[in-house]
């Protein structure tokens, strides 16, 4: 369950498991998905949150439009979440308010002329949030904005606290009130308590409190704090959740310039898919355990909070596979290639004799390309998107719900008829959809149809910012590939393995000569059961 989504502090079940996300079959019971929501929770993964920071250089006021860097630094994070957004600003004055825009809804239907004059300043910070069920309520918007004896805070967050239990109990016990169940509220109000042995007398030492938060928060969490004058940037010591530094350069600066140019602000954001679009440049990543703070003079290391010597690093593993965009970098490497790589592996692990390869567009297309790479099989498209499947009120008939998937996919049949094919996806949560796209080829005539799924069986709950499905709603729980080819009337269906994953994951940087390896690692939880930082319940001390 994301941390964006309200929560009871008293519900039964453990988390990640609390929520029952409405199953969607295609049983002539059920209407297919009418929108962007119901479409991310028919595959059944339904993360999650995205966080973007900016701030300008030089003198205040500045002649950026910081509110509009951060409104286009969002849009290029709409795809990790579209429920929710929004924008706190600053002029970095000695004034008591943020300037804060936010509600349910997409960025684009938010965001206006008349909301972003209001939302001028020289700072500011947003954020995209897609909640589960019962979570989606406006008073879960962010950024939170909370006012301290030392001025107002604003914090966004993505992620899950995995003791949110015990940190709430703990902030209680202070006095402080709470008036939602969000872990990013609890970070909030965390944050204007000051730590027992810290002395404050010449003013509020933030990155002593950030430091405190961390030691009693493991994971999981990237954060963006914006106060007056300043954005830090913060993210868990696994380095669970993304988080990444760019730099506004010049508008004449050109293609050419050094490294060394001057910058007019700086961005944070929890992936680099949208910095060329504001005219930012990829810096570095936020490392783990790092504080990072930014001003108008640039950015700096203010603490580096260690994790313990026999922990490794866990960049969860699924960013790779399903949840970000594929022109992002993660550890030094774009997710693209990473992606297609995954498909080279997929071959080597599950060849087939096929005329062509294809993927169920767009989520499968990386890795099908690695797959026909590494096969010599020809790469060709065999569905076609209908991109405004979200956009119509009409209800279709019992008979037109059975055909579900064709209201989403139209197949080329010119591609398809009497080919034997292999059809690469990312993943596999309940099995609801790749049964019908199945039909739907062999309807177009195809005379084999093999599925290869380019990353291993989901069989675990995720507690770290993601909301997959219960154990008993993964359909990698209930059959294995041999049974799942016979129920979704496939020809084959193998998996990618979990050291074939881990093996497209890490292959740049062990042809590259390693490095730490403490500074390496992935969070595998979802495929194998191995929690980095334990189960929650291990946690809530």
């Amino acid at each position: 369950m994301s941390n964006c989504s309200a929560r009871s502090s008293n519900e039964g079940q453990a988390k990640g498991e609390q929520q029952h996300v409405r199953q969607v079959q295609y049983d002539g019971t059920t209407t297919p998905p009418t929108s962007i929501a119901e479409c991310k929770e028919l595959t059944g993964l339904t993360h999650e949150c995205g966080v973007f920071g900016a701030i300008a250089c030089g003198d205040w006021p500045t002649q950026i439009d910081i509110a509009h860097v951060v409104c286009l630094g969002l849009v290029a994070l709409q795809h990790r979440g579209q429920e929710s957004a929004g924008i706190a600003t600053s002029e970095g004055k000695s004034g008591k308010n943020f300037n804060v825009h936010k509600g349910m809804g997409m960025i684009s239907t938010l965001f206006n002329e008349e909301s972003m004059k209001k939302l001028r300043g020289n700072l500011g910070i947003g954020h995209t949030r897609y909640s589960t069920a019962g979570g989606s309520e406006v008073v879960n918007c962010q950024p939170f904005v909370v006012h301290t004896a030392h001025g107002p805070l604003a914090l966004a967050h993505n992620g899950e606290l995995v003791n949110n239990e015990s940190l709430r109990r703990e902030v209680l016990t202070r006095g402080v009130g709470l008036s939602t169940h969000s872990d990013s509220e609890l970070i909030a109000q965390s944050l204007c308590c000051a730590p027992e042995d810290v002395s404050e007398n010449d003013g509020p030492n933030w990155p002593a409190r950030i430091r405190h938060f961390m030691t009693l928060a493991p994971l999981s969490y990237s954060l963006v704090i914006m106060l007056k004058d300043k954005i830090y940037a913060v993210r868990d010591t696994y380095g669970n959740r993304p988080l990444c530094i760019g730099k506004i350069v010049p508008i004449n600066a050109g293609h050419g310039a050094s490294a060394e140019t001057r910058a007019d602000g700086w961005v944070v954001s929890s992936e680099s898919c949208g910095f060329l679009s504001i005219g930012a440049r990829y810096v570095r990543e936020v490392e783990p355990g790092e504080i990072v703070e930014l001003t108008r003079s640039g950015y700096r290391t203010v603490d580096i909070v260690e994790r313990p010597d026999f922990k490794r690093m866990a960049f969860c593993i699924f960013e790779y596979v399903y949840f970000a965009r594929g022109d992002s970098i993660f550890e030094g490497q774009m997710v693209y290639s990473v992606r297609m790589q995954c498909g080279r592996q997929l071959w080597r692990e599950a060849p087939t004799e096929a005329d062509i390869v294809s993927s169920v567009p767009e989520s499968g297309t990386a890795a099908a390309h690695g797959y026909a790479r590494e096969s010599g099989l020809e790469f060709a498209e065999v569905l076609c998107r209908n991109r405004y499947v979200g956009r119509t009120f009409i209800q279709p008939s019992t008979r037109l719900r059975q055909l579900g998937v064709a209201k989403k996919f139209g197949a080329l049949s010119e591609n398809v008829a009497g080919k034997r094919l292999v059809l690469i996806d990312d993943s596999i949560v309940r099995g609801n959809t790749i049964g019908p796209i199945i039909k739907l080829l062999r309807d177009a005539g195809a005379k084999e149809v093999h599925i290869r799924i380019a990353s291993p069986p989901l069989q675990y709950p995720c507690y770290m910012g993601i909301n997959i499905p219960t154990r008993e709603e993964l359909i990698a729980n209930k059959l294995d590939a041999k049974q799942l080819a016979r129920h979704v009337g496939a020809d084959t269906l193998q998996y990618l393995s979990v050291e074939g994953l881990v093996q497209a994951v890490q292959l740049k940087r062990q042809t590259s000569g390693g490095g730490d390896k403490r500074m390496t690692g992935h969070c595998t939880a979802c495929l194998t059961g191995e929690y980095p930082g334990g189960l929650p319940d291990e946690l809530s001390w």
